[in-house]
């Protein structure tokens, strides 16, 4: 036959106890304290419950009392057994309380992109965002210096922006660049690895990842490409872990000519830019001064296409199809870009050569 075992809910520290005891032996504290050969002082945390009995004091109270050690040994697992549970039992309810902020911080995408284990149970779904967080609450996310900002502009009110939804993208290209290791950032490296970066263009994804990620390593930068986040409406990200720069970038709309003119804009935010801001690139919502992404989207536009030759260029007002692929190959880049450059300023139809641009898919 089964029984079930029943814990008290009350945590009764040992010390009451030990207040009967004297009583019955007639003793008082101080003359425990000198028969046990300790200080009063010493002594005082146990009565109230603060200290824990030791094996030792145990024994002692054994000799002084009459109370076998194990008793009081007991007594004392039993106590902080109770404090233990009550103390769990807290901890649920707290979780309980951030269960609504399970949607909003986008675990259902986490964990099927393997950055959160997936769980069935609402706290134990918020167990999981807490570790990926690295936070005790989920409340506790509007201290976090690097997430500060976008709380105080109430994304949800003001723009189809999630704030909660951005940080958890933010995150994801945290925990994945704390994990490269870097050189020290060198702004002249970053630099000199554009050229190259250009090139690199005319590759599929597969082939230019890893080759950029260790080029950006060499030149201090952290360079991470993690999963679009619904409600986030972002391209890329910029800013430092500590003395680590990191670059984020996703593919979000497919086309590979945003991909890179995104990049080039963050690179932009650490060549020209301050360390102590978190650069966001969103198409619904400005998260930096008009003037630093203009200052963004000018050195993207001027570094992926020469401008002396892309004026040259566009003055002879010839955009047909074999005269795109060869302006991109005397650039060295793909002709994509050239066809977004073209179409964004307004020089040809959205709809004309997209055939020419390519595609990322998200594997």
């Amino acid at each position: 036959m089964m029984t079930k075992e029943i814990h008290s809910d009350l945590p009764i520290p040992p010390g009451e106890f030990l207040e009967e005891v004297l009583d019955d032996l007639g003793m008082g504290k101080e003359e425990l304290a000198r028969r046990m050969d300790r200080p009063p002082n010493k002594l005082s945390p146990i009565f109230k419950g603060e200290k824990a009995i030791t094996p030792d004091t145990a024994l002692r109270l054994e000799k002084v009392t009459g109370v076998p050690a194990h008793i009081w040994s007991g007594l004392e697992a039993e106590y902080r057994l109770t404090l233990a549970r009550l103390q769990e039992k807290k901890e649920l309810e707290k979780r309980k309380k951030e269960t609504p902020l399970i949607k909003k911080y986008c675990y259902n995408e986490l964990a099927s992109f393997h950055y959160v284990e997936r769980k069935t149970k609402p706290i134990d779904k918020v167990e999981e965002l807490q570790k990926f967080f690295g936070v005790t609450s989920l409340f506790n996310l509007d201290n976090v210096k690097r997430y500060q900002s976008l709380f105080k502009q109430n994304l949800n009110k003001r723009s189809k922006v999630s704030s909660e939804a951005i940080i958890s993208w933010l995150r994801m290209g945290e925990n994945k660049a704390h994990k490269i290791d870097t050189a020290e950032f060198k702004s002249p490296a970053l630099k000199n690895l554009l050229p190259y970066l250009r090139t690199l263009t005319k590759k599929s994804p597969s082939e230019f990842q890893k080759k950029m990620t260790k080029k950006f390593a060499d030149a201090g930068v952290a360079f991470v490409i993690v999963p679009h986040l619904p409600k986030t409406y972002a391209h890329g990200a910029a800013f430092w872990l500590n003395e680590k720069a990191v670059i984020m970038n996703t593919i979000r709309g497919s086309w590979a000519d945003i991909f890179w003119f995104s990049l080039f804009h963050e690179i932009a935010h650490l060549l020209l830019h301050s360390k102590n801001q978190v650069f966001i690139e969103s198409d619904k919502k400005k998260f930096i001064s008009e003037k630093l992404e203009a200052e963004a989207n000018e050195f993207a536009a001027d570094n992926l296409i020469d401008p002396k030759t892309y004026k040259n260029f566009i003055k002879e007002n010839s955009f047909f199809k074999q005269d795109i692929i060869k302006f991109a190959d005397e650039l060295k880049i793909h002709p994509g870009i050239v066809v977004g450059r073209l179409q964004h300023d307004g020089l040809i139809d959205p709809s004309w050569h997209n055939d020419l641009r390519e595609k990322y898919i998200w594997e």
